[in-house]
């Protein structure tokens, strides 16, 4: 398991409960984003994909309890395991109740969360579905699209701004084709996820031994968009050494790899965005003005979906169809309710938002049709209380449903994503009454 391939936020304000998981899951292989606070947990959330989530349910700003809730329609099928130090049965009956996958009381053994881990170590995010062709039917899309269309017969650089999840990326690729660049590569970095003493290389690339670790060349992406283009996602979060790095390179048009004496030309088109308000950031000097106005050339702002309500069935089809195919589901439909409840939400995480809570229905759904309550889980009535078997058995029997539609119906290979004998997969569905 390499940290390439795993990847887990952990939401733990405990500094030394936090630093020694941090080290085990690293040398487990797992990429691990820490966050102490809630804050910086939901950052992290809305910032990452994970294959795994661990949080704390007490921490400095509030509930871990509140923000897995809140946040769990949007995560899609991500696995959740949740810490509480405090025995508190009924937060770990509501918690598993609401999707989350386990359990964990302080103190806990490393060890022990570690298997947990194991047991769920299967569990990836399936492939993003591709949204170039759809969500474009409303007005304000459509402006949107008359605008990029214009910008592909030029080279300006172009300025992408919009909520997180508006679908900025799905912008950048739709002017990246639309003009004499669409048969040249498209390279995405997104600024926020690469550590700031990684950037410089990620970005420019580097000769052998340019620094400890450095054991063979490494082209970077500036050079390999070659004649393409170079989309810069979150540039916000930039340090002020790589804005300046950034600067010069859109100056100069020329760079050259860390530790190499070889000028290099920049020859891919600049293409940035950024979910937060960059001219504010120059005012609270933290973004540098003459960045901002190399960057925003052209600027223009992608509208949140809320805005644009015309594109919420297209989006939904789209959706529903890649992951019933992804999950080996037969066609998936919304019940006759359904949309009505989709345009009454605000989707504060707009296009991402409706992508994972349509995943997630699949996922656990007990039939080929969604309703309401299948993706607004956490807005039903809470009804009869549940015990903690009851929840724990709710949550097993979602997990083995999840395995067997990543597995296509095979026990064997069901068994193998649960690290469980064959035997023993078919005893616990038994139990709990699941067929294939």
């Amino acid at each position: 398991m390499s940290a390439s391939e795993r990847s887990v936020v952990l939401i733990e304000d405990d500094p030394v409960l936090g630093e020694s998981l941090v080290q085990r899951l690293t040398l487990e292989g797992v990429s691990t984003h820490w966050a102490r606070t809630l804050r910086e947990g939901e950052a992290l959330l809305r910032r990452y994909r994970p294959n795994l989530i661990v949080s704390d349910m007490r921490l400095p700003d509030g509930s871990g309890e509140a923000l897995l809730t809140r946040l769990m329609p949007e995560l899609g099928g991500t696995p959740i395991i949740v810490i509480t130090a405090y025995g508190d049965v009924a937060q770990a009956v509501r918690l598993l109740r609401a999707g989350a996958d386990d359990y964990v009381e302080k103190p806990f053994p490393a060890q022990l969360l570690l298997d947990k881990l194991a047991a769920l170590a299967s569990w990836s995010p399936p492939p993003t579905p591709p949204v170039e062709g759809a969500g474009w039917r409303s007005p304000a899309m459509q402006r949107l699209r008359r605008q990029l269309l214009k910008l592909g017969q030029v080279d300006s650089t172009v300025l992408l701004s919009g909520e997180s999840g508006a679908g900025k990326e799905v912008a950048a690729r739709e002017l990246h084709e639309s003009g004499r660049r669409a048969a040249r590569p498209f390279i995405a970095i997104n600024c926020a996820a690469i550590p700031a003493e990684l950037l410089e290389s990620q970005i420019f690339g580097h000769e052998r031994g340019a620094f400890t670790g450095a054991l063979e060349r490494q082209t970077g992406l500036a050079e390999q968009a070659a004649d393409g283009t170079l989309f810069l996602d979150e540039v916000a979060e930039l340090g002020a050494t790589a804005q300046a790095k950034l600067l010069r390179l859109l100056q100069e048009r020329r760079f050259t790899r860390l530790g190499g004496r070889e000028t290099l030309q920049l020859g891919a088109r600049i293409i940035a965005a950024s979910n937060t308000d960059l001219r504010a950031r120059v005012t609270e000097g933290s973004f540098r003005e003459d960045l901002f106005f190399r960057l925003a050339v052209v600027e223009l702002k992608v509208p949140a979906l809320r805005e644009r309500p015309e594109d919420l069935g297209e989006l939904a089809a789209h959706f529903l169809s890649h992951f019933a195919a992804a999950f080996g589901q037969p066609e998936v439909q919304l019940g006759a309710e359904v949309f009505d409840r989709l345009l009454a939400h605000d989707w504060p995480g707009n296009v991402r938002e409706l992508r994972n809570r349509i995943e997630r229905a699949i996922v656990l759904a007990e039939g080929p049709r969604l309703e309401s309550h299948d993706l607004f889980p956490e807005q039903q009535p809470e009804g009869a209380p549940w015990s903690l078997a009851e929840a724990r058995e709710a949550a097993e029997s979602a997990h083995i449903r999840r395995a067997l539609i990543r597995s296509g119906n095979r026990l064997g290979d069901a068994a193998q994503l649960l690290a469980i004998s064959r035997t023993t997969l078919w005893e616990r569905m038994k139990r709990l009454g699941l067929k294939p």
